[in-house]
């Protein structure tokens, strides 16, 4: 006969047995319903005083708090107030080993009417007023309630800005003549994810923001015309009339006020001149491009010949990365070089037709990479400069191959930039791509990594996975991920679905450290019995990598080979790939044994492709052949 105390301890086991049946079921939902982003919308309206280049602001972001998380501050960006004596982007760019010429000191020698500023001079949310602290680039707000998970509330700002002499990306009077680069221009909230608040001070690199809705209205003097972000809602208004593909507009001795909205971008941009001519092109997908510019003579034609390579490089894009989801894009002379934004770019306009296509299709490839999947460039500049690099050298590829620019088009278009790297990596310079983009001790080593490295980060792994794996990798990554901010983890995961192997591997190397790929084809030799062939490898570097093998015959025919990784468990598949037994990353030689053949062997040579970023090629082929500088 059961006693009361064992009652009762059965029905507390029990209730502990259920209870914990509860804690995992609940454990397992949210880590599938673990991914959320926040929003912002923004509503914006900006008066410009062109006479000093200050304006007046209003502004209203609903925000939504969708974290799990209740949120008791907040953080802004005020990027202007960088562009100041003593700030910290002058002081890195002045005390940095290889600073960046645009830059250099001339922050420090600006005046207080060349000074860029941001001033808030008040904040409420839901009506209540927030404590303000400006700590240069940042905005350090206080609030007087929480914002408690999934809750939406209401932020009212008024400011004052000054914008600074052209120097960095944004800015008035640029070199070429441009009143206004407006871009990094309004007080941004911060974002916050996973990993808590993102308030970056604003030193040198680029930037990581919510995806919103954003009204925003403009009154300048009535002979100004704007390109930028989004679509104009009052072109009547304005006093724009479109004659075929000429977009001109009547001056007015008033001011005007331009009413633009975009929907579902995380930014803002636009330019603004007395002296724009505007050109309105349609793709063969019926999506608008606009190119705002003020060339003369051969700049102006090559601005007016450019339609033609955007338009066959847009259905290249489309066809090779995803669709472009937006129904417009403008080209916008203005900025100090390329720069890219949601629907729109700032580039320099004054360059021969192969520079201003160049920097016109990397700015909109940033689109995909930067404006569609938005990875955070403060940790990941690689995975955005990098993708966009390695895309745009194949779309310059392809306009070779088709004609529209000079030059012919290579089997392997990411070769110089693995020979670029390899010889960087040998420098001593490189840091890893886990390096924090402000945090890189040279600019040089920011350059190389996150636009070079991060272009043979996707080559090599099409050399590992194989180019249909690699094909499907690039267009699952941007379905799944888009509007998303996925992580390399993310992207990996992609790749390791796509082909059937496991990557992690790769991403711990050529990522998370700066060790080399070096290896060599040390020997050839006839086994005892003289029925067979071994061919000798060594790996010399630190890190591991599958093998592709050429094997040239004395009569000019050919065979592939394949080493796989054992770490990788698979291989790429290839009709003209003879797969081979696994190498073990342990193992520092590895011999293959091979049947002896009539044929004479005239050579053995490791990737003659290049995509494998080998730090010493003459090590790569046997026998050895000194390669010309």
């Amino acid at each position: 006969m059961m006693t009361y105390l064992s009652i009762m301890l059965q029905y507390s086991m029990m209730n502990r047995i259920i209870l914990t049946s509860l804690i995992s079921l609940l454990t397992s939902t949210m880590m599938l319903c673990q991914y959320w982003q926040q929003s912002a919308d923004y509503k914006m309206e900006i008066t410009m005083d062109v006479d000093n280049h200050q304006y007046d602001g209003m502004q209203q972001i609903t925000y939504v708090n969708n974290s799990p998380d209740t949120l008791d501050r907040l953080y802004y960006h005020l990027y202007f107030n960088a562009f100041q004596p003593g700030s910290m982007m002058d002081v890195r760019s002045t005390t940095i080993q290889d600073p960046d010429k645009r830059v250099g000191d001339r922050i420090s020698n600006l005046s207080p009417e060349e000074y860029g500023w941001v001033e808030v001079s008040s904040l409420s949310i839901d009506g209540k007023p927030c404590k303000l602290l400006h700590d240069e680039t940042i905005l350090d707000v206080s609030l007087p309630m929480d914002i408690l998970p999934g809750a939406t509330v209401t932020l009212d700002m008024k400011y004052k800005a000054q914008v600074p002499l052209q120097i960095r990306r944004s800015g008035r009077d640029s070199k070429e003549g441009i009143a206004y680069s407006m871009s990094q221009w309004y007080p941004k909230l911060c974002a916050y994810d996973l990993d808590g608040w993102h308030p970056n001070p604003y030193v040198g690199r680029e930037f990581y923001g919510n995806w919103g809705n954003f009204e925003v209205n403009v009154t300048l003097p009535g002979d100004y015309i704007i390109g930028g972000t989004g679509a104009l809602l009052n072109p009547e208004e304005v006093g724009q009339f479109i004659d075929g593909d000429i977009v001109s507009y009547s001056p007015s001795s008033s001011s005007k006020t331009w009413k633009m909205v975009a929907k579902n971008v995380h930014d803002f941009a636009w330019g603004a001149d007395v002296d724009y001519t505007h050109l309105r092109k349609f793709t063969k997908d019926g999506t608008q491009v606009d190119y705002y510019y003020q060339a003369e003579g051969e700049y102006e034609t090559n601005w007016k010949n450019l339609h033609a390579c955007m338009d066959e490089a847009l259905q290249f894009m489309n066809a090779r990365y995803g669709k472009y989801p937006f129904p417009r894009y403008a080209i916008i002379q203005g900025g100090d070089g390329g720069m890219e934004y949601p629907m729109a770019t700032l580039i320099t306009g004054e360059r021969p037709f192969g520079s201003l296509v160049g920097v016109s299709v990397h700015e909109w490839m940033h689109s995909w990479y930067q404006m569609i999947l938005g990875t955070d460039e403060a940790q990941y500049a690689w995975m955005d400069e990098g993708f966009t690099s390695f895309a745009s050298s194949e779309v310059m590829n392809h306009l070779r191959g088709v004609g529209l620019i000079e030059g012919e088009a290579q089997i392997n278009p990411i070769a110089n930039s693995t020979i670029r790297f390899t010889e960087f990596a040998l420098s001593g310079m490189e840091e890893p791509l886990t390096t924090y983009a402000d945090f890189f001790k040279t600019n040089a080593a920011y350059g190389v990594g996150s636009y070079v490295k991060g272009q043979v980060y996707l080559k090599q792994l099409e050399y590992i996975i194989g180019e249909e794996a690699f094909d499907n990798t690039l267009h699952r990554y941007f379905d799944t991920w888009k509007f998303k901010h996925p992580t390399p983890s993310k992207f990996i995961r992609i790749a390791e679905r796509e082909s059937g192997m496991v990557l992690d591997w790769y991403n711990q190397f050529f990522v998370s450290t700066t060790a080399t790929i070096d290896y060599e084809v040390t020997d050839i030799s006839k086994g005892d019995d003289r029925k067979e062939t071994k061919v000798s490898l060594k790996r010399k570097g630190d890190m591991p990598m599958p093998i592709d093998l050429l094997i040239t015959y004395k009569d000019g025919t050919t065979e592939w080979y394949t080493i796989p990784l054992v770490m990788m468990r698979g291989e790429k598949l290839h009709s003209s790939l003879t797969v081979l037994p696994d190498w073990a990353w342990t193992n520092p030689e590895y011999t293959i044994t091979l049947p002896t053949k009539k044929r004479k062997i005239e050579s053995i040579q490791i990737d003659p492709t290049l995509r494998l970023a080998d730090v010493n090629l003459e090590n790569n082929i046997y026998p050895q052949v000194k390669i010309k500088d």
